[in-house]
């Protein structure tokens, strides 16, 4: 239908005959109808409190197809509303939002806040802005809640307004400045509120007496108020510009007020809606009256207007310039020449042949979208998108909408039609296919297992263990099992079968895997959930990851590792274990105890050989050393040379000349003689006690010679007592030991030296200097 006023059309467009049957229509009903050619939800006789005659909650497409309906058990409803995923808000006078799907299950709650219970709830309304889908309620208080996005719950009241007693004449909500605000009328006045303050703009009008409906845009761009008098102003969401202001001549408030208006439209209209009546206003001050034979629910849209009634529905549109131009009689426009080329062709493709520099691939991209709408706008899909819904929602979203609604076949053939990626169409739809399959109760888990693996294969982007998660959640522990011997990631099976309880699976699979990380994982998970007892018996059965827990505990847990010892009844390893823990124990009685408990344990393994030698480690060695030191007098005190080594042990009893001590030492630890006569050396050197050092050197032969006698006095600076040893070196030695004791000229040197040893020693030069030359 073309309605044409002073300069502007308006198309009205038959969608559906209605699939419901509604016996009393829609009277008598809370409706909500989605945007974006969303489903309808009814509440028939939503105040009616009879246990025995309980409201109806009814859920149906676009088209009227039922989807659900259940009667409805909680509290008194207020208001009624969608999500922007197509979830049911139902607000209850207690301030309580119940949310619902699509087939009306319920999903979960919230609250509008705990004084709500008490003052009430009045008026609700639902709204969508950049953050998500948010809700405001006005209370018997006259205070104001809002709750921005409903995901991410955070209330705000509003501050309060000045004389406002109970709920306003009419409020809105509006998205301003990345900031919800509420604009609201109390008589003629107007308020908005943020968060922190309550302002008031100035007044529009003088004959204004009284604001008695207001609505926001789609966009939230333009406002539009009807007053007391029957006069519609309509101009932008700021209150700062006036579009135009007429007079409807009716003085009755309209029943609904829906902004119509396509994107990047210079002449936005508003549709009224009466009892009998619907009418449009346009910024031309003219309108358009279209008779109403039956109650009938406005709702909004990006491009124009859904009129819902019992029997049908319509979509009402601004129509586009270019069609104008088109249709328009006597028009030459390049667009209805195009139309009687069509008229005479049959093809509208035929008249892109005409144009120069044309590429056809938004041609073909159109032609494909309009198939694909065509086919959602089917009465059994019920979902009737205009093209510019189609663009602003994107193929994702319908994919997603198609999906909820279980339209599994149709949205994968619309995806390979548009060339979608795997990743945003099959392989999603496949995801969700599988999803909703596992939760099939008729069907065994071995069939539902057979049929996901057959229809989702090795898909990209499906993934098993997401499938086999839902399963769980839906109580079919086996059918998660199942599904996830199909997971080809381990990395993505052992976080559910942990979470499954399945412990012993979960491990055998991490070790599969090869991933040394993903074992660890197991077994940290592993010792915190079970007992002692059961996670080493685990453990048992498992060697790699026994193996793994080892050396572990080697680094992080050495007590745990002598319990997996004696778990295993291991005397070999846990003999080994006790003669390093040994080296930890700062007392001498605990070393020893434990270096016991190893040779006990070497003695079980039949080990004798380490058995042998830890005992004589202990009780002849160590104790007889430790024995000699503590019982030397001073040295018991210095508690530092428990712990020294044999070699370390004779220097320090040498340096506090303990020499009998260190003589048995030598003795007992059979201490090789050239490093037992190093160390005595270099003691006596260093406390000068010549004497002493003298008969050391006569106690029998040197087995480190006599040239270190000579250079450990020089170093102490003593010549005299270097001289006493040069004699002793022998003669290839000699010239070393005279320039130690001499530190002169070689010259000097060899005038000292006997006549045998210079020649000894010129037959020494010239074998070095014949070595040089080759």
């Amino acid at each position: 239908v073309h309605c044409h006023t002073a300069d502007q059309y308006t198309l009205k467009t038959e969608l559906y005959e209605m699939c419901w049957n509604l016996r009393d229509g829609l009277r008598d009903c809370l409706v909500a109808a989605a945007p974006y050619g969303g489903p309808i939800a009814l509440l028939r006789e939503p105040h009616r409190r009879s246990p025995s005659s309980r409201p109806q909650l009814e859920i149906y497409s676009a088209s009227g197809n039922s989807l659900a309906s259940f009667p409805w058990k909680s509290g008194p409803v207020v208001q009624l509303g969608w999500t922007v995923n197509d979830e049911l808000l139902c607000i209850q006078e207690d301030g309580t939002v119940l949310i619902y799907d699509l087939f009306g299950s319920f999903k979960r709650h919230f609250s509008m806040g705990q004084e709500v219970v008490q003052s009430q709830v009045l008026e609700a309304k639902v709204f969508h802005s950049p953050y998500g889908t948010g809700v405001a309620i006005v209370t018997g208080s006259s205070r104001f809640t809002l709750a921005t996005n409903i995901d991410d719950l955070k209330l705000r009241r509003l501050p309060e307004v000045p004389g406002l007693q109970g709920a306003p004449s009419c409020w809105a909500v509006l998205t301003q400045d990345r900031q919800t605000k509420v604009l609201l009328a109390n008589g003629a006045d107007l308020f908005i509120l943020d968060n922190t303050s309550c302002t008031s703009p100035p007044g529009l009008s003088p004959q204004v007496s009284s604001i008695v409906h207001m609505s926001v845009s789609f966009s939230y761009k333009y406002l539009a108020l009807f007053t007391d008098t029957g006069h519609l102003w309509t101009g932008s969401a700021h209150l700062q510009d006036k579009l135009s202001e007429v007079d409807t001549k009716i003085r009755n408030p309209p029943k609904q007020m829906v902004w119509c208006r396509r994107p990047k439209s210079q002449q936005p209209s508003v549709v009224l809606m009466w009892d009998r009546l619907l009418l449009v206003a346009g910024v031309c001050n003219d309108i358009i009256q279209f008779p109403v034979e039956e109650q009938c629910v406005c709702v909004g849209e990006l491009d124009g207007v859904r009129v819902v009634s019992s029997s049908r529905q319509e979509l009402l549109q601004e129509v586009p310039l270019v069609c104008q131009e088109i249709f328009k009689i006597a028009s030459m426009a390049p667009g209805a020449l195009l139309l009687e080329a069509h008229r005479e062709y049959e093809a509208a493709s035929f008249g892109k042949c005409f144009l120069t520099d044309f590429s056809p691939d938004s041609f073909v991209a159109t032609c494909r979208e309009l198939r694909v709408l065509n086919a959602v706008r089917e009465a059994g899909v019920g979902l009737p998108l205009t093209h510019s819904q189609f663009k602003q929602m994107t193929v994702q979203v319908l994919i997603d909408r198609l999906v909820y609604r279980q339209f599994y076949p149709l949205a994968i053939e619309i995806c390979r039609y548009l060339k979608t990626p795997d990743y945003q169409g099959v392989s999603r739809v496949l995801k969700h296919w599988a999803s909703c399959k596992v939760q099939q109760k008729d069907l065994s888990d071995e069939a539902i297992a057979r049929a996901v693996c057959l229809k989702v294969g090795d898909s990209a982007g499906v993934s098993y263990s997401h499938i086999a998660a839902k399963a769980y959640e839906c109580g079919r522990t086996e059918l998660a099992i199942k599904l996830l011997d199909y997971e080809a990631r381990s990395g993505e099976q052992v976080p559910l079968l942990l979470k499954m309880k399945r412990s012993q699976l979960a491990l055998s699979k991490a070790v599969e895997s090869g991933d040394t990380d993903l074992v660890y994982t197991v077994v940290t998970y592993l010792k915190n959930e079970m007992n002692r007892g059961d996670f080493f018996m685990t453990l048992r059965n498992q060697p790699v990851a026994l193996s793994l827990y080892r050396q572990f505990c080697k680094l992080q847990e050495q007590d745990t590792l002598k319990d997996l010892y004696n778990q295993d009844d291991d005397h070999q390893e846990l003999a080994n274990y006790y003669v390093t823990a040994s080296y930890r124990e700062k007392r001498l009685e605990s070393r020893l105890s434990v270096l016991q408990s190893a040779v006990d344990e070497y003695n079980k393994a039949k080990n004798e050989f380490a058995a042998k030698v830890t005992h004589t480690h202990t009780h002849r060695h160590t104790l007889g050393s430790l024995q000699v030191i503590e019982g030397a007098g001073p040295v018991h005190d210095h508690k530092r040379h428990h712990f020294l080594c044999v070699q370390a042990t004779m220097e320090a009893l040498l340096a506090l000349g303990l020499h009998k001590q260190a003589e048995q030492l030598y003795r007992d630890f059979r201490v090789p003689d050239k490093r037992y006569w190093w160390l005595k050396l270099k003691s006596l050197a260093e406390k000068e006690e010549w004497e002493e050092l003298e008969k050391f050197s006569k106690s029998k032969k040197s087995p480190i010679g006599y040239l270190p006698f000579v250079e450990v006095c020089m170093k102490r600076h003593n010549k005299h007592e270097a001289k006493k040893y040069v004699s002793k070196v022998p003669p290839e030695q000699k010239v070393k030991a005279h320039l130690a004791a001499e530190r002169g000229r070689d010259g000097a040197v060899l005038a000292r030296c006997s006549a045998s040893d210079r020649l000894l020693i010129d037959k020494l030069n010239r074998a070095r200097a014949t070595a040089t030359k080759k």
